[in-house]
């Protein structure tokens, strides 16, 4: 028998920042999430598989229509003819008082209880599945402490949408220790909320998926769901398969040591044709991250538009569906010897040592840029990464308005 865990599915997400920067491809992007789930669906069906546990946020939020609702019931009614059930807990995005709209769902839908933790009994596969859905987004209690006792005889499945103990950059939503889980005498619990895919333990199997299709940049490689293989009431199996339709990955040039423009394009092409080959088909979204320390720091950070206008011819040509997210240059300039004469560039140079090496003038220019960002809206800074002015983004603005000057200095346009 196998059982398919996913969680974090999202239905019909508005991938972070496409609208404004992916213009004729942000429609492909967002759709994205239904395309996953449909790959899901056939999945489930190519490997007759006997169940689908789907452990929260199967919904961003509340439908802004039904068409929403309506592709769900799409899907599960092609389950329903496949005779694959399919039991749904409601996460912190699509909690019961998040949402306003709901469809009635086919029979072969359990959609679990938010009150308090419920078992489901599937006696011909022998599987108990124990869960409870979310009644509203800010669940801080443990919730798993109520959840039933195991089924004797049965194969124990506890559904839970949790931080478990904490994970970097997600809500601390319900949160309980692997020992508690545990303590529950459980064959498996499938998690959900932690986009990663993470596996907590292996006796009992304690495993975050990871969701099905990655929707921004900081979502990153294969993305899609656990299979369980069951022999009779032991799992003797437990698998991740690749479902995602776009793979978002940050990929990496470093041109050390590169002198010749024609080289930097060169190892640019490389590192996109090597992430393009990693997607395997799938559309790679990707953010183009330039390093190194390289003479070549100011042509590149002088000339952005030009930079970054390369980097888009280079996604044309290696082949794939290749949309490049965003370019990042973090180049550095080689030592360079300020001249003793005193003309424009070593003027410059020497203002731009002075600043770096006062706390004073640090602070006034942080304090300047920042009353300018007040004019910005908050979603722009964020996009453009000057959230917060911290000292490295401090730097990095310094470097790239002196490597700006020092291009025009030189009469390069």
């Amino acid at each position: 028998m196998l059982i398919i865990h996913a969680a974090d599915i999202h239905l019909d997400s508005p991938l972070a920042g496409l609208a404004s920067r992916a213009g004729e491809r942000a429609s492909d992007l967002v759709g994205a999430t239904r395309r996953a789930f449909t790959a899901l669906v056939d999945h489930a069906i190519d490997i007759e598989a006997s169940l689908l546990l789907i452990a929260g946020d199967l919904y961003d939020g509340d439908w802004k229509d039904f068409s929403t609702g309506l592709f769900f019931v799409s899907e599960m009614a092609r389950l329903d003819r496949a005779g694959i059930r399919v039991g749904v807990i409601k996460g912190n995005h699509d909690a019961e008082n998040q949402m306003t709209r709901s469809l009635t769902w086919p029979g072969n839908v359990k959609v679990f209880r938010a009150d308090k933790p419920e078992t489901w009994v599937l006696d011909d596969l022998g599987v108990a599945v124990h869960g409870r859905s979310f009644p509203k987004r800010d669940v801080t209690e443990n919730i798993a402490l109520a959840y039933p006792d195991p089924v004797p005889g049965l194969l124990n499945i506890g559904m839970l949408h949790t931080a478990a103990d904490g994970r970097p950059g997600h809500a601390f939503y319900a949160p309980c220790s692997i020992p508690e889980l545990v303590a529950k005498g459980y064959d498996y619990w499938a998690l959900g909320h932690v986009h990663a895919r993470a596996v907590l333990n292996e006796n009992p199997w304690i495993v975050f998926p990871g969701n099905l299709q990655g929707r921004h940049a900081n979502e990153t490689g294969p993305k899609g769901v656990t299979v369980l293989t069951v022999d009779g009431h032991e799992i003797t199996g437990v698998e991740h398969v690749t479902l995602d339709v776009v793979r978002w990955e940050h990929v990496r040039v470093d041109l050390s040591g590169s002198d010749e423009y024609e080289d930097a394009l060169a190892r640019a092409r490389d590192a996109l044709s090597d992430a393009v080959d990693a997607a395997e088909g799938r559309t790679l979204a990707a953010r183009l991250t330039i390093t190194g320390r390289t003479p070549l720091h100011s042509e590149l950070a002088g000339d952005l538009e030009r930079t970054r206008a390369e980097c888009l011819g280079i996604a044309e040509q290696v082949g794939g569906d290749v949309w490049l997210e965003r370019v990042v240059l973090q180049t550095e300039d080689e030592a360079h010897t300020v001249s003793t004469d005193a003309d424009a560039m070593a003027e410059l140079l020497r203002t731009v040592d002075e600043i770096r090496a006062s706390p004073e003038e640090m602070t006034a220019i942080r304090d300047e840029l920042e009353q300018s960002l007040t004019r910005v809206p908050a979603r722009v800074r964020e996009l453009a990464g000057l959230k917060e002015v911290d000292d490295e983004t401090l730097v990095t603005v310094l470097e790239g308005a002196t490597a700006a000057l020092r291009h025009r200095l030189l009469g390069a346009g």
